[in-house]
């Protein structure tokens, strides 16, 4: 193979220092990030040999046309970049855990007064405890009930908390303190959170015992309610105990990972094991045939276990890794205590391994993918359009207005296929007044990217409802915005909409730029699925802000019109019921209790707002 003369330059300068190296294409896409501990040695080897045994290390090397490096000053730092480094490009020729959002976590944030357990699907940096993961909603469900059997956490959402006044159900069924209506101090609170801690670690030795020394110092008390209350916990835990497989007898918290091969796909399976229960387990699918197995379970260890992730006192392997050393050295630094690393070759360990092998051969075989399932869809998306990377992230953009009144545009977000709804946005539109949706879809477009907060995160793939014009307005707007090119673009046209001919459309259309005639998505199922799905999400996202709106401005057109109010009694009125929706679900004796408001002008009110329900006038 013939070096092109710039990267034989770097290749003769590179120093014998530890560090990270980059390999790019000839469009200087990265194509694989690895770490040396000399770099000279370890990026040479690539070249040096003409036939590699490897097919991957072979096609990976005719690609190469440069080359970045960054040296660290030691093998441990060269091996952290690296692990960050995978994650943020996504390479090619790397393993990738591109599923690692698809199973659900418990996220627990003890920086609250009243900490509360909620489900979520990405591990944040935020000092949160996260626990888990579940590898079905069905599972993750019986555990919050099973958990708020035996502790009574809060339970409702941080704004029903706030306004509550009474206490709520959960707590007349003895399974909430009632905090919402102040029953409860945060410091009495504090010790039912920790005992929740302490069994979703598996740490049920210590809550076993904390929970009985706690019923014995209230019975000493005399506090026989008390220390009722702590023997029912302590009886539901060890019950819950005894539903759970003993399966080793070292009573030590245990992570397996065990392997499976078939033609070019690996499973990868991890059984989670505390003190000596298997209490839960998740595998993986890698589809790429030209990773080695202890190549990808290398990649395992490096991207799963990161800051926020459960680390056990113990990782049992089916397979032998590189830099095991280096990667029990790194472990026990992210716990902060020894962790040891190891492959076992008979005796109990080595059954939990074979355990955990035939776990990945069985989900091997079941992972057969549907025309549903998005990630397989995605990936059909990506070649489909040919972008450059896999679309993790979707954006579609909406328009809905009743003949140009109340525009407004919507915004939702999928991450690997599912809604991400804490990133949608929805926009009220100013500067179009006409009823013309190509200007209000741009006019969403520019406050997207032009957001201080939005901007800095960029969709993978962005979606705009409609055709040819919709497309051409984002495209206008992206090239004044110098995102033309960085920000792949689609619009995606209903099928029911008339084609140029005059007749319906069989198919979902999607037009590219640069392209006369669309995609017709008839022919991939999972394709016109998937986008389908996003786009009705966006539609129902617009539908419901534009209700909203228009509701809003009716009412509040109708309390303008009533004689004798003005803009103070309008604002005393909102004040005190909130909004005008509230208003109109009054009685005339609330209404009247509203300074400044007469009886007879709060008849008037009820009656111009409320008279559709009769039932409401309670006098």
């Amino acid at each position: 193979m013939k070096i092109p003369a710039k990267l034989q330059n770097k290749l003769d300068n590179l120093p014998s220092s530890p560090g990270v190296y980059l390999m790019k294409d000839s469009q200087g896409k990265i194509l694989y990030v690895g770490k040396g501990k000399d770099l000279h040695k370890r990026v040479l080897s690539y070249f040096r040999q003409k036939d590699h045994p490897s097919p991957k290390i072979r096609v990976l090397v005719e690609k190469i046309s440069d080359l970045e490096f960054i040296v660290t000053g030691s093998e441990k730092e060269a091996l952290i970049l690296e692990s960050n480094l995978i994650k943020h490009h996504r390479p090619r020729y790397n393993v990738v855990l591109r599923d690692d959002k698809r199973y659900l976590v418990l996220r627990l944030d003890l920086k609250e007064d009243y900490p509360r357990l909620t489900l979520v699907r990405r591990i944040r940096n935020d000092g949160a405890l996260y626990f888990g993961p579940y590898a079905s909603a069905h599972a993750v469900r019986q555990t919050l009930k099973v958990l708020h059997g035996m502790f009574p956490l809060r339970q409702c959402s941080g704004r029903k908390f706030k306004s509550r006044r009474r206490p709520c159900l959960n707590h007349q069924m003895g399974r909430c303190l009632g905090l919402c209506a102040g029953t409860v101090t945060p410091e009495e609170y504090a010790p039912v959170v920790e005992q929740a801690v302490l069994f979703l670690k598996g740490r049920t030795r210590d809550l076993q015992m904390k929970l009985r020394e706690e019923m014995h110092r209230s019975a000493e008390r005399l506090e026989f309610e008390k220390a009722a209350m702590y023997r029912d916990r302590l009886n539901a835990v060890e019950k819950s105990l005894e539903k759970q497989l003993m399966v080793s007898s070292r009573f030590r918290d245990q992570d397996v990972i065990g392997t499976h091969e078939s033609g070019e796909k690996l499973g990868l399976a991890v059984l989670f094991i505390r003190e000596g229960r298997l209490v839960g387990s998740r595998a993986f699918v890698f589809k790429d045939g030209n990773n080695s197995v202890p190549e990808v379970m290398r990649g395992f260890i490096l991207q799963y276990y990161e800051k926020g992730k459960s680390i056990p006192e113990e990782i049992l392997l089916s397979e032998p890794v590189s830099e095991q050393d280096l990667l029990t050295e790194w472990l026990s630094d992210l716990k902060e205590k020894r962790v040891i690393l190891r492959v076992p070759k008979r005796g109990e360990s080595r059954g939990l391994v074979t355990m955990a092998c035939q776990n990945a051969a069985n989900y091997l075989v079941s992972e057969v993918p549907k025309p549903t399932d998005p990630l397989p869809a995605l990936e059909r998306v990506q070649k489909k359009l040919g972008l450059e990377s896999f679309p993790h992230r979707v954006e579609c953009v909406d328009i809905s207005n009743f003949r140009g009144r109340f525009a407004v545009g919507s915004l939702v977000v999928f991450e690997d296929g599912e809604p991400d709804k804490a990133a949608y946005r929805r926009y009220r539109i100013r500067d179009v007044a006409r009823i013309d949706d190509p200007a209000m879809m741009a006019e969403v477009i520019r406050r997207r990217f032009t957001d201080e907060k939005d901007s800095k995160v960029m969709p993978d793939l962005l979606v705009v409802d409609g055709g040819k014009a919709q497309l051409n307005q984002t495209l206008a707007i992206l090239g004044d915005l110098k995102l033309k090119g960085v920000v792949p673009v689609v619009a995606l046209a209903k099928k029911n909409r008339l084609a140029n001919q005059g007749e319906p459309a069989k198919s979902d259309r999607l037009y590219l730029p640069g392209r006369k005639t669309p995609l017709l998505l008839e022919s991939d199922p999972p394709i016109q699925f998937l986008l389908g799905r996003l786009r009705d999400e966006a539609h129902r996202f617009a539908i419901e802000y534009y209700q909203k709106r228009h509701r809003r401005n009716t009412l509040r057109s109708r309390l303008d019109d009533i004689r004798g109010i003005g803009p103070k009694r309008r604002t005393a009125l909102i004040q005190s019921f909130g909004s005008v929706n509230q208003l109109a679900k009054a009685t005339v004796e609330e209404i009247s209790q509203v300074s400044g408001v007469s009886r007879k002008l709060a008849e008037e009110i009820f009656s111009a707002l409320g008279s559709n329900s009769s039932d409401k006038m309670r006098i």
